[in-house]
């Protein structure tokens, strides 16, 4: 089962990829969708499994590696983290692959966009359910790769060749800082499989290393190389610029890549390697630093963007921050708990903006929408549940994971708990008023589109509904069905047995009462808020764009990020190019080396041609003037 559980995506992939021309568009949707259709529902076979009878398996594919003393197999892992994710990629994915079939309609390339949607589960899947850092780069690798092949699916777009690139990019500054970490772990352990390295990280806790010229401890050093792979795969800020850039790629792109899998696998990472990360506090304390920080700045950023995916994509990169802060505080099984819940309404979201997009024939800018609540009525509900689950609206989905990470970084007890809590409350409010923003500006109001007529404006076909249809049901009921499975009563943790690890157990006691009413009751609030701001009075904005424009400008460039590291690595780049190629190699190398040489023997050969004249008394010269040469020679010697 789990065999077929991977490979059935790459069998997918390959088939549509490789005959797509001759299978139609129609038998490559279909056989791509079955067979990831299937793999999900043997994710949830094995999800059941773990659940009601504690199953662990780790099938040994293949021997992978055997060089000295490493030692490598392609396995299959399979324990409550791992089946886990493989419930969140391969039901997700289905999803999209079905939703795509309606969405990507109309596109010429279907076979190939479906070979690659297929192509990137395989990836998500091997990095999953590996049992060692090697398989788990694989996987990280092969993920990175399939998002610049999405990204750049409409590669005709100059802005979706760059935003490609500039995913791929980034996303190699992150895995540099990862791939050092496995060097170091091979270099210490003599071994990348998990289970003998964490084994082994006990007797390493007082290590010290003398790297870049500090001595600092081993474990900590691993612990913040891994963690910097997990920044850029999972936009945490400094390493964030290209998500929101990412949304130049099909809309079933974001929903599959920037929703639940490949942005959750620095997330899954860290909570993987909790037995490593558990001996680190320094490590856990950026963590937790870098996690809320993103939180907080995502959600200020995505208060005034006016494209629909973008607001959504910062929305994204926020909760991931409420993830990291959640793991920053050792509460990893609680941060697994909002990955999941938010896979359903993240989804959700962005394949409600694809219904949205699809309306309003590609038009994204929320400006040029409005007032279309009963012409989509259907579009309009599922994104208003996914809404309601995003901002934590109580008693659905977003509520119980969201606020289990704000009670325990508040019970964490330390500065940096009460910190992350308090800017996780934050967070909170603001995430409410612009996901209110984007709805309201969507489907409330009047219709501000001048290119297309209001009567034109349709409900998405049934093939596009059906997948906002499940999702909405997860987002609705997901966080009250899984809460105490995920999270336990009283520190009880028996669901996750030994995928996590926890070096103190998590607080049992009980948070404050206005903590717990805190949150829930400033969302509520913010909902009128965001309405008499965006649909009564819609003045006051501007008027506050007015009073506040160098707040605006700093948010509307997204704190200026891209500008800083256009100017600190981009422009400092072309210089140093520029130096190397119009001195270095024109002036220096090419004008001492072939251009010299070349220019060397064309002025001698002009100059020699110059005794090539015809006269028989210069010839006759030359011999003269070379026989004396010769005996004069002779002479001599």
């Amino acid at each position: 089962m789990e065999i077929a559980l991977l490979f059935l995506p790459l069998i997918a992939s390959i088939t549509s990829g490789f005959l797509g021309k001759f299978l139609g568009d129609r038998n490559s949707e279909i056989i791509t969708s079955v067979f990831v259709s299937i793999s999900a529902i043997l994710s949830l076979v094995l999800f059941y499994s773990v659940i009601v009878n504690g199953y662990e398996s780790n099938v040994v594919v293949a021997k992978w590696i055997n060089s000295g003393t490493l030692d490598v197999n392609w396995s299959i892992k399979v324990d409550a983290l791992s089946s886990l994710m493989l419930v969140v990629v391969t039901l997700v994915s289905a999803l999209v692959h079905i939703y795509s079939i309606g969405y990507m309609s109309h596109d010429p390339h279907k076979p190939r966009f479906m070979a690659y949607l297929s192509l990137f589960t395989f990836s998500m899947l091997t990095l999953v359910t590996s049992d060692n850092f090697l398989q788990l780069f694989f996987g990280w690798e092969g993920v990175g790769l399939c998002s610049y092949f999405l990204i750049g699916f409409w590669f005709k777009k100059d802005s979706a060749n760059a935003a490609a690139i500039k995913a791929f990019v980034v996303n190699r500054v992150g895995d540099f800082g990862f791939a050092l970490g496995i060097f170091l772990i091979f270099y210490l352990f003599g071994t990348v499989n998990y289970s003998e390295v964490f084994t082994q990280i006990p007797q390493i806790v007082d290590k010290n290393l003398f790297f870049l010229g500090f001595n600092v401890k081993a474990v900590d050093l691993i612990c913040i190389l891994l963690f910097i792979g997990a920044m850029g795969k999972s936009a945490q800020i400094f390493l964030h610029t290209w998500l929101p850039d990412a949304m130049e790629g099909p809309t079933p792109v974001s929903a599959l890549i920037h929703a639940a899998t490949m942005v959750t696998a620095g997330v899954f990472l860290v909570v993987r390697c909790s037995p490593i990360f558990e001996y680190s506090p320094l490590t856990l304390n950026i963590i937790t630093v870098v996690g809320m920080i993103t939180a907080f700045f995502a959600a200020t950023v995505a208060l005034v963007q006016t494209d629909i995916k973008k607001i959504i994509a910062y929305s994204t990169c926020s909760q991931l921050g409420y993830m990291f802060f959640a793991a920053g505080v050792g509460a990893y099984n609680v941060a697994m708990f909002h990955l999941f819940t938010h896979a359903f309404f993240k989804a959700l979201l962005f394949l409600g903006s694809g219904s949205v997009i699809h309306s309003f024939k590609d038009e994204q800018d929320i400006n040029q929408m409005g007032g279309v609540y009963k012409k989509l009525p259907y579009t309009y509900i599922f994104m208003i549940i996914g809404t309601l689950a995003l901002t934590g609206f109580p008693f659905l989905s977003g509520f119980y994971s969201k606020d289990a990470i704000i009670e325990f970084a508040y019970l964490k007890g330390n500065t940096t708990g009460y910190y992350a809590a308090g800017v996780g409350i934050l967070t909170a409010v603001l995430t409410s008023i612009y996901s209110w923003r984007l709805i309201f500006k969507t489907f409330h109001g009047e219709y501000n589109n001048k290119k297309i007529d209001i009567k034109e404006m349709h409900e998405s076909p049934l093939i596009m509904l059906l997948p906002l249809f499940v999702l909405a049901i997860g987002a609705i009921f997901a966080g009250f069905l899984f809460k105490d499975l995920f999270i336990g009563h009283g520190g009880d943790n028996i669901f996750w047995g030994n995928s996590i690890k926890f070096l103190n157990p998590l607080s049992t006691e009980h948070p404050p009462l206005w903590l717990l009413l805190t949150t829930p009751v400033l969302v509520l609030i913010s909902i009128p808020i965001a309405y008499y701001l965006f649909v009564k009075e819609k003045s006051v904005p501007y008027q506050i764009i007015q009073s506040n424009k160098p707040l605006y400008n700093l948010l509307i460039n997204k704190w200026y990020f891209d500008e800083l590291y256009d100017v600190l690595f981009i422009q400092s780049s072309k210089k140093i190019g520029l130096f190397f190629w119009k001195v270095i190699d024109v002036k220096i190398i090419d004008k001492f080396g072939p251009d010299g040489v070349s220019l060397l023997i064309k002025n001698l050969s002009l100059k020699a041609s110059k005794f090539q004249s015809g006269f028989i008394y210069q010839y006759a010269f030359m011999i003269l003037l070379g026989f004396s040469a010769l005996l004069t020679f002779l002479i001599l010697n």
